[in-house]
């Protein structure tokens, strides 16, 4: 009986030291990978130090982080697109002989301003035919009013009476009719004129003259075609298994496949109903919020809708240089006054990517930084091409 309770207690004993050595063991191996962790990043602290004729020369822009929408979005294609009212096809109602041109292509026009002459036979009968009427209207108006007063004095008999009425009712029409048809050519003439006059129906930019002076032209001929680009918007074709993400009031970021890589918004205004032709994709149409003078109906262009509020700390992506397969930032440590000029001192800090739209990336600092820290924004390859120049890939430490 003794001997199973020393063999217990010895046992018992064994298994208490056995814990309390994997515990420090553990508690070791912790501080271990802990110390390593931070030898490591500390290893990837690289300090830069940069005169006042470098600093100026790289270009270097300043900043901190800042908050993007760069994970709950759907990414699209579309192109940008002019509104029906937003264009004019500039024709006469009447055939003539072009006489005067007096835009060229791109100029910009207001909503009825002249824009080039013709001269028209067919004007010039228009012309006559309403002075003609409207003295017979004069003359007639005078006359009713004179059969009138005949017949209250039973003088005039009623048939002479009622066919004064008639032919003043049919003059006003004719007469009304003839200024309308007047009107529709931009002219209400005191005297007979043989040019007339074809003005803009919109404010916009001329965008074709297929026509030249001396050509002959038709009633409803084309004679111009003016744009105003202040209303574009964009056509977006969103796939079908994005259709329930969509809604009227999403705002879109969206950058210019081909041209200027600025980041310019819109906000959704309208969804079709139907799938456009051939294709499993939806038209949706997004006003512009701030419409880039440069812009033009046709480009291609690369959008995120936002469909979430959820936003990510971020930076341009010229901000992010790689080395030795990690990404790093620079962050300002200090400027200061030297003998010779003024110095400035960057560490380079290393940080975890995410996702990368737009000419922005998700970034999460994997060291602590003031808040207020000065990030290189622009110029940081430029820091890092001069910290492999002068350390070998290494830098100096303080």
């Amino acid at each position: 009986m003794k001997k199973s309770i020393i063999f217990l207690s010895l046992a018992t004993s064994i298994l208490l030291f056995s814990c309390k050595k994997d515990e420090t063991e553990n508690k070791e191996e912790k501080v271990t990978t802990e110390v390593n962790a931070k030898e490591e990043a500390n290893a990837n602290v690289k300090e830069v130090e940069l005169n006042e004729a470098q600093y100026s020369a790289s270009k270097i822009q300043l900043g901190q982080i800042l908050q993007k929408n760069l994970s709950d979005v759907v990414r699209i294609n579309g192109t940008t697109e002019l509104p029906a009212q937003s264009q004019a096809d500039v024709s006469s109602f009447l055939s003539g002989t072009i006489t005067n041109i007096n835009v060229n292509l791109g100029d910009y026009v207001k909503k009825g301003q002249t824009i080039a002459t013709i001269d028209s036979p067919e004007y010039i009968q228009l012309q006559e035919e309403y002075i003609i009427s409207k003295n017979t209207l004069e003359y007639l108006e005078l006359e009713f009013k004179r059969q009138q007063t005949l017949r209250a004095e039973n003088v005039n008999s009623e048939k002479t009476f009622q066919k004064t009425k008639s032919d003043l009712n049919i003059e006003r029409a004719r007469y009304q009719s003839l200024s309308n048809r007047l009107s529709l050519v931009n002219s209400s003439p005191s005297s007979i004129s043989k040019s007339l006059r074809i003005v803009s129906p919109i404010s916009g930019n001329i965008a074709t003259i297929p026509v030249k002076i001396g050509t002959n032209i038709m009633a409803g001929q084309s004679l111009f075609t003016i744009v105003d680009n202040s209303q574009i918007h964009l056509d977006l074709l969103v796939y079908e298994k994005d259709m329930p993400y969509i809604k009227v009031g999403q705002k879109v970021s969206f950058t210019f496949t081909n041209i200027d890589k600025s980041e310019v918004t819109a906000t959704i205004f309208s969804i079709n109903k139907s799938f456009e032709p051939g294709t499993k994709t939806v038209l949706v149409h997004a006003n512009i919020d701030k419409v880039p003078e440069t812009l033009i109906p046709g480009l291609y262009v690369n959008a995120l809708v936002h469909i979430g509020e959820k936003t990510v700390d971020a930076l341009p992506n010229e901000a992010i240089v790689k080395a030795d397969g990690r990404e790093f930032i620079f962050v300002l440590e200090d400027a200061h006054e030297e003998e010779g000029g003024k110095s400035y001192h960057f560490q380079r800090i290393e940080v975890k990517t995410g996702v990368s739209e737009l000419g922005y990336t998700q970034v999460t600092i994997l060291q602590q930084v003031p808040k207020d820290s000065q990030i290189v924004l622009s110029g940081a390859y430029y820091i890092q091409s001069h910290l492999i120049k002068t350390e070998g890939g290494g830098g100096h430490s303080h």
